[in-house]
């Protein structure tokens, strides 16, 4: 017992020390809605959704916007200054065109810096009279109109440091020389499904300091990266605790973060990654706004100097050991014989006229010991069967509206056959699969769309359909995001 009280004693005098190292933070953390550009909501956005945001900058005299080049299709791809003290910074976002995490808290960061007169002002001066910040809030415009990774040639731009093939390539080059700027942020996104190390928590945010040669040799340039990466996770695990990884720091020379690394510019990689219930990623924007100007007031006033880079070192490296829905332990059903598995589920977003809709897939099945899920179903050896089709065959969508969908999904029903399938991927009003083909059937395997349910002692417990979990004890399907039309 005694024990147990000294320890609760120094857990409560640890955690005020975050809120006192680091007032900054908690006070953005506080007013962030203030500062949130409300024009962008989703993920999915293009270049003339932001660029009359950016023409807004233009006519404040706080910024300076030039055009730093254009792309391969020639959309201009703009250069935003704010600030003139004597330390250059470099921020760049967006290189593969599906990454828009950062982009939309560097526009939060613009609304921050256009702000003259509120709590912030003196530290906003102190910033601005010491750092000199310059943006290009999105360098692949054209990958961005499809959001897709890669530029209009199918190059990847974060490969092409040394060729320099792609205009845009040449123009990061061409800004970097021209600034020489001591530290520059280059910003992504990961994918959701890796992992902190082995555990259970997703990489919210990873960091990596990029060697510039094969034997990651420490100079100052990099060393400085990674004191300042160390700064930042300290802060952020007061709100993602557990939650921060670090890439391998294996050279890639083809790689813009690793080039400008060498050339001199201490290089800080930070990738936007998974957050539970966050699928448009607004939490971990609120965490990149908050992060960018802590590290700009780290550079500004020299705090990351006295940081010892083993606090780098010892941030869990990525795993990718994730995924969405991870159902242990199910005697999964063949040939009238029982055999033990887990199932592991992952729901991919998919795009239809910039609206976003989620396909499932199993995407692994046997001994997923080692995996983690965003959610856990422990099946505790319950049986899995493929999901009912509906016996009839409907006229269309119209007629199938008339059903009464909880009783058909007590019942194990998962998909309902029609005539005329509706001109939709997706269906967010219907929670059962739709499908137009005679032929279609159910089938646990890997690859398939998860449509299935769970029995104990011969009760349906759960019914999944595409991915979501429906338990029968539920009164309504709101746990079923969308579901399919199947074609």
């Amino acid at each position: 017992m005694k024990w147990f009280s000294l320890f609760l004693l120094l857990l409560f005098s640890i955690q005020p020390a975050y809120s006192q190292q680091f007032p900054l933070a908690d006070k953005l953390n506080g007013k962030y809605e203030t500062f949130k550009e409300e024009e962008i909501q989703q993920r999915r956005f293009k270049h003339s959704d932001i660029e009359p945001l950016i023409k807004q900058l233009a006519s404040d005299p706080a910024f300076e916007v030039s055009t730093a080049g254009y792309s391969v299709e020639g959309r201009p791809i703009y250069l935003i200054k704010v600030g003139d003290g004597d330390t250059n910074v470099l921020f760049w976002s967006q290189m593969h065109g599906n990454e828009s995490t950062a982009t939309m808290a560097l526009f939060d960061l613009f609304n921050f810096f256009s702000e003259n007169n509120d709590q912030f002002s003196d530290k906003r001066n102190e910033l601005l009279e010491n750092t000199s910040l310059y943006f290009i809030p999105m360098l692949n415009p054209d990958g961005a109109e499809r959001f897709e990774r890669r530029n209009v040639l199918d190059i990847d731009i974060n490969r092409d440091a040394l060729r320099l093939t792609s205009p845009e390539s040449q123009i990061l080059k061409s800004v970097r020389d021209s600034l020489n700027p001591e530290f520059g942020f280059n910003l992504h996104d990961q994918s959701s499904y890796y992992s902190v190390g082995r555990s259970a928590e997703p990489a919210t945010l990873s960091f990596l300091a990029p060697a510039y040669d094969f034997e990651q040799s420490e100079n100052e340039v990099r060393t400085n990266a990674m004191r300042l990466i160390g700064y930042l996770n300290a802060m952020l695990q007061q709100y993602i605790h557990g939650k921060v990884a670090k890439y391998s720091d294996a050279h890639e020379p083809r790689a813009f973060g690793d080039m400008i690394q060498k050339w001199g510019t201490s290089t800080i990689l930070i990738e936007s990654g998974g957050y539970p219930n966050d699928p448009e990623k607004q939490y971990i924007r609120k965490l990149n706004f908050i992060s960018l100007l802590t590290a700009i007031d780290a550079i500004a006033g020299r705090k990351f100097a006295k940081i010892n880079v083993d606090r780098y070192y010892q941030i869990p490296e990525n795993n990718r050991s994730l995924t969405d829905l991870l159902i242990r332990r199910v005697n999964m059903v063949r040939k009238n014989k029982k055999y033990l598995v887990d199932i592991g589920i992952s729901r991919r977003q998919q795009i239809v006229d910039s609206t976003s809709y989620y396909r499932a897939t199993i995407n692994d099945i046997g001994d997923l010991s080692t995996s983690h899920g965003y959610k856990e179903l422990d099946g505790n050896t319950i049986e899995v069967h493929p999901g009912k089709i509906y016996p009839d065959t409907l006229k269309n969508k119209q007629a199938v509206q008339q059903l009464d969908f909880i009783k058909l999904l007590r019942k194990g029903y998962t998909d309902i056959i029609i005539e005329d399938a509706p001109d939709a991927s997706y269906l967010d009003n219907i929670p059962l699969n739709i499908v137009a083909r005679e032929d279609y059937s159910n089938e646990i395997s890997l690859g398939s769309v998860p449509n299935f349910i769970l029995k104990e002692d011969g009760h349906i417990r759960q019914v999944i359909v595409n991915g979501y979990i429906f338990d029968t004890k539920d009164d309504q399907a709101t746990s079923i995001r969308n579901t399919l039309v199947i074609k």
